[in-house]
């Protein structure tokens, strides 16, 4: 096992909870099994995961203990506190035993036939009136069926002018999402939350603080579901879960631990009648493509955050899923992508 660092741009910058991100740095990630090498990465991003000395340290220790004798069940060594870090390793790991048994990862994790494209939704940012309207117009003629608007920075009063734009630009057919990432309190929540449920909305995404699992499931059944993203990498899927918190997890594979993680998890989710939508970290295109496999082993995926990959100025390797007419078509060669990333597999 070996991994080696890099560094992509931000164009444009993108302000978050967390802070501004203008660099996605992390690391392509080699490892080999059954005489196959398999690439994965680990792009940590503060907030949902490590910090990238923290992915580093994890992935120095892992390849000093796998490289000494043998790579094992090395992922039972990178510990929790280090998603990133497990996830290039364990998309690592898949990636080379799907090569070897010549089926595309999706496949080979699913438990059932996965599908062959996964509809993905567009993001709107908090701008003004008339920036979330010609962004929601621009969605609606790229072809996307389920639009995300990020409210929580205007007041209640102007968020809600903002939503019911967006509703009458996108028309009844286009699903809508609204994400407050964590920025409001109980009261306002309850309001948006009935504008949301007037409008037809899909969900309301964290619209209180990730460590607030009681104020969450209080909001649910107000005719509108709610979605957790935060929360998770807060509290864990499991605490969520067992608060009745949540009607749809937002699922994060390298904030999880990986592709086989976040598929546990979704599983788990369902047996409890709650959705699972996979998105991204922002990630470089080998995790995207990771993400578009885990979406599509899960039956009857809703819309996922996977159309990121317009945000990096640049990327390791040319995307052999890009987004057409809001879908991505599930390579359908071994592994991630068949060859598309031999380049990176070779040391």
């Amino acid at each position: 096992m070996d991994f080696e660092p890099f560094s992509l741009r931000v164009e444009p910058a993108l302000e978050t909870g967390a802070g501004r991100i203008e660099q996605r740095e992390g690391y392509v990630v080699r490892t080999e099994r059954a005489g196959v090498i398999g690439v994965g990465e680990a792009t940590p991003l503060p907030g949902w995961t490590e910090s990238r000395d923290e992915c580093e340290a994890a992935l120095d220790g892992v390849r000093d203990r796998a490289n000494a004798g043998g790579t094992g069940e090395i992922l039972d060594r990178v510990e929790r506190a280090t998603p990133a870090a497990r996830h290039g390793v364990e998309l690592a790991a898949v990636d080379a035993e799907s090569r070897a048994a010549g089926e595309p990862l999706a496949a080979f994790l699913s438990e059932s036939a996965p599908a062959g494209a996964v509809p993905v939704n567009a993001t709107v940012g908090d701008g003004g009136i008339d920036a979330t309207v010609r962004a929601a117009r621009e969605a609606v003629e790229a072809g996307y069926e389920a639009i995300k608007i990020k409210v929580g920075a205007r007041a209640p009063a102007v968020d809600a002018n903002r939503i019911r734009a967006v509703r009458d630009v996108a028309g009844d057919a286009v699903e809508l999402r609204a994400d407050a990432n964590g920025s409001l309190d109980e009261r306002t929540a309850e309001r948006l939350l009935d504008v949301a449920a007037e409008l037809d909305f899909a969900y309301v995404e964290q619209p209180l603080p990730p460590d607030d699992l009681r104020g969450h499931a209080a909001l649910r059944g107000r005719g509108v579901d709610i979605a957790l993203d935060e929360s998770l990498a807060a509290l864990g899927p499991d605490a969520v879960l067992a608060a009745g918190a949540a009607d749809v997890l937002v699922g994060k594979p390298m904030a999880l631990g990986g592709p086989v993680r976040t598929l546990d998890v979704a599983r788990r989710a369902a047996a409890e009648n709650v959705a699972t939508v996979v998105t991204t970290t922002v990630d470089a295109v080998v995790a995207r493509v990771g993400a578009l496999h885990v979406a599509a082993a899960i039956p009857e995926v809703p819309a996922c955050g996977l159309a990121t990959g317009s945000l990096l100025a640049d990327d390791l390797a040319p995307d052999p899923a890009p987004v057409e007419g809001g879908t991505m078509s599930v390579p359908a060669g071994p592994g991630l992508a068949g060859d598309a990333f031999d380049e990176l597999r070779r040391q």
